[in-house]
């Protein structure tokens, strides 16, 4: 079998480690762990009847829980079938500007989305825009995009809305993923969402399974300009998103409990869990990160120890092999529940004392 682009990849996992999929302690995926939320597990079950009839193809009850949440007209609104069918159609609406400027590393489907409609990328080391986009605000031009992830995959680097204001100004077309900003609490939030009516220029993009622990409904939605949304819709399927998908979403925004307790979960665990992971030998967490996962770079290559931790302790982390810019010194790990972050330092030890 092929090395997965993605995280996730459980029946890769286990073909390695010579178990099933569902024995995989995964640190690879950067979901919560504290999800699905009950709340949306018995919905689900309350709905199954749902699935004789065809879905709403507009998504409306979600489409409305969504607007009272972000407090803007539904025709804002777009629900895809996860970000990355979104993805693609950002791809064909960039394959219509001169170049497609995007911050590396970077998540693997924008590449895929870019190159999908013949469009020109030009990567943006992080480095290079860390503290601010001055270098890259000359460059661009209405005729150009750019895509910011934020929090980025895979650093977990956070920019603030007043970094990325400028690059609304140029009228360049901006996509920024704010696929795991549900994991900041509002005062931390840096989102762009409220920023969508004044400039038809920017495409905010959402996803409601990685906080909700919802991979497998595939689930997400976008914001932007009504005009631009009527044409994304002569492009795609009519029914892309399914009925539970729409019944999990409007569940698990409803659940407040669920997000606070998330909120004052994180934080702690992560700094934790970083520090822990700083004081292994021949490894260094990367950046401070404001998502729930963690970058870490290695003395060597990592792919050794991915093969030992699931044939040995069968436990998945991600390496940054599909990341150009980063490479098999890299791998990544989400933050999970004390007990199993433990036993992932616990195998991490028991590897590098043998080395």
């Amino acid at each position: 079998m092929h090395p997965p682009r993605h995280g996730g990849n459980l029946a890769w996992a286990a073909a390695i480690a010579r178990c099933a999929p569902n024995e995989i302690l995964d640190f690879s995926a950067s979901l919560n762990p504290w999800g699905p939320p009950k709340s949306v597990i018995a919905a689900l079950q309350a709905s199954l009847a749902t699935i004789r009839d065809y879905p709403d193809p507009d998504c409306r009850p979600l489409v409305a829980a969504l607007t009272t949440l972000h407090r803007l007209p539904k025709d804002y609104f777009l629900v895809g079938n996860g970000a990355a069918e979104l993805l693609t159609w950002v791809g064909r609406e960039c394959g219509q500007r001169q170049r497609v400027f995007v911050v590396v590393p970077a998540f693997a489907d924008y590449r895929r989305a870019v190159a999908a409609f013949d469009s020109t990328l030009v990567p943006l080391p992080l480095p290079q825009v860390q503290n601010n986009f001055s270098e890259v605000l000359p460059e661009l031009t209405q005729r150009d995009a750019i895509i910011v992830n934020n929090p980025h995959n895979p650093s977990g680097h956070l920019w603030s809305r007043n970094h990325l204001q400028p690059l609304l100004e140029t009228g360049a077309l901006v996509v920024v993923d704010e696929a795991f900003m549900d994991f900041l609490p509002p005062p931390a939030n840096e989102s762009l969402i409220a920023a969508v009516p004044e400039y038809p220029n920017l495409i905010v993009l959402r996803s409601l399974t990685k906080f909700y622990g919802l991979a497998g409904l595939r689930l997400g939605y976008a914001l932007s300009s009504p005009e631009r949304w009527q044409r994304w819709r002569a492009w795609r399927d009519p029914w892309s998103v399914n009925s539970l998908a729409i019944i999990a979403g409007v569940t698990a925004l409803g659940d407040r409990p669920f997000q606070e307790h998330t909120w004052q979960w994180l934080p702690p665990t992560r700094h934790a869990f970083a520090a822990a992971l700083n004081a292994l030998p021949k490894l260094k967490v990367v950046t401070k990160s404001k998502a729930n996962f963690l970058l870490i770079q290695a003395t060597g290559s990592i792919l050794p120890l991915q093969t030992y931790l699931l044939q040995q302790h069968r436990i998945l982390i991600r390496d940054c092999c599909s990341f150009p810019e980063l490479g098999a010194s890299y791998f990544r790990v989400a933050v999970r529940r004390d007990s199993e972050n433990q036993g992932l330092l616990e195998a991490l030890r028991a590897y590098y004392q043998c080395q």
